[in-house]
């Protein structure tokens, strides 16, 4: 385990941070790419955990080529075609995508994770599975990792799963859809929660040829199967929430090049969330420049972050010293992540000195300009610990345990975010 002590300079920011390309969106267009008829070549790629078990997926089957760092050719094949044994290690959206795939498969393929993977539920996905005609048996506990997989009857159809669990789960659905014999219809039981990564998902699959349509409470998949193609992967909003934040906490400026290409994620948010909290937001060309002011008071918000919560953690750490009182709500589903994304947060922004409380479905943070300096344990996620190293600009310190959790998603985080956190 890997502590960080982060001591940042006082001085107001004025810096450039690259982020990577968003592993929502590889993931979807490495899936994509699989099932496709033909060789598609995907450039942009992250180079976090999750997208990086999906690659050694490929690579095991010998379907993937290396062309750089971060581009990729994959030999794509509707049937799957997945290894015995895959091991998601922490990666959830990968273990989800890919139980999909593994159902289309003949033979059976074990899909596994570390522990911390192992607790996450799975038993809306697999009962969809199983109700579309696929064969999957539990290895373990019953609706949790590791469990066996393969096609039986599969062929596509109708089925209906709940809305209000994991927007994952609908995607993976939504992923084979165009490679089954009848294509698929899925219909949503009740509200449908982070629905803006539904709708990338349609946005992706679209990009790779599939015919998709999304309504309120039915999405429809046919079974046109997938075409290959070249693809760049955008860069990631939900990473740039953090450096934006930053600059919200500390005052100052950072650029973050590229991500005005940035279209299809629902955490492009963030841009709008730095405005009602006093920031500037500029597009120079393809890059975004957040701004704050010396002489700007930074704002508490009010918001329903459903459709873009994976920013929680960052906006939580901006409310801490936005002076008056933030509330968060819409995101009690979050308790269900790496960590209890509300409970496990605000127990370690309570460590410096943030008053926060948590809600049935988000939080109440009331800001202040004077925090102390604090040692936090991240609860083995990627989000916690980048969005605490942020305090270290206000409390003049902070220690961050277990800091190689940030490979989930940005394993370059620390060193990326030098200009600002030192």
């Amino acid at each position: 385990m890997t502590s960080r002590v982060l001591t940042p300079s006082s001085a107001l920011l004025n810096a450039v941070v690259r982020v990577p390309g968003s592993k929502s969106v590889a993931n979807r267009a490495l899936v994509c790419a699989m099932l496709a008829d033909g060789e598609s070549v995907i450039s942009g790629l992250p180079d976090g955990d999750d997208t990086a078990v999906i690659l050694d997926v490929l690579t095991q089957v010998n379907r993937l080529q290396r062309l750089a760092d971060d581009a990729v050719m994959v030999a794509g094949n509707p049937s799957g075609l997945l290894p015995g044994i895959v091991d998601a290690v922490l990666a959830g959206t990968s273990s989800r995508f890919l139980t999909a795939v593994a159902a289309l498969g003949e033979s059976t393929t074990i899909i596994d994770g570390g522990e911390p993977l192992r607790s996450r539920p799975m038993q809306d996905l697999h009962e969809a599975l199983l109700a579309l005609g696929a064969e999957l048996t539990p290895l373990g506990l019953s609706g949790h990792l590791p469990v066996s997989v393969s096609r039986g009857q599969l062929v596509g159809g109708r089925v209906s799963i709940r809305g209000d669990v994991s927007s994952q789960f609908i995607s993976s659905l939504m992923l084979i859809g165009p490679v089954l014999q009848k294509g698929l219809s899925i219909d949503i039981e009740g509200e449908l929660i982070s629905r803006s990564y539904v709708e990338m998902t349609a946005a992706v699959m679209k990009d790779f040829g599939a015919v998709v349509v999304v309504e309120p409470n039915v999405i429809s998949i046919s079974a046109s199967g997938y075409t290959a193609r070249t693809y760049s992967v955008e860069p990631d909003y939900s990473s740039a929430a953090f450096p934006i934040a930053a600059v919200l906490v500390r005052g100052g400026s950072v650029r973050i090049p590229g991500l005005a290409q940035s279209v299809m994620q629902g955490d492009a948010a963030m841009a709008d969330i730095a405005r009602s909290m006093g920031g500037t937001v500029q597009v120079t060309g393809a890059d975004i420049v957040v701004t704050r002011e010396s002489g700007q008071a930074l704002k508490p918000i009010s918001m329903n972050m459903e459709d873009c919560s994976d920013l929680v953690p960052a906006v939580a750490a901006a409310c801490a010293v936005a002076l008056g009182t933030s509330t968060i709500t819409g995101v009690g589903f979050i308790r269900r992540k790496e960590s209890d994304r509300l409970g496990d947060l605000a127990a370690e922004m309570r460590k410096a000195g943030v008053a926060v409380e948590v809600n049935e479905d988000g939080l109440t943070i009331n800001g202040s300009a004077d925090l102390s300096a604090a040692e936090f344990d991240p609860h083995h996620d990627h989000r916690l610990a980048m969005a605490l190293a942020l305090l270290s600009l206000v409390s003049k310190s902070a220690t961050v345990n277990d800091s190689e959790v940030v490979s989930k998603s940005w394993p370059s985080y620390f060193e990326d975010m030098a200009p600002i956190l030192g």
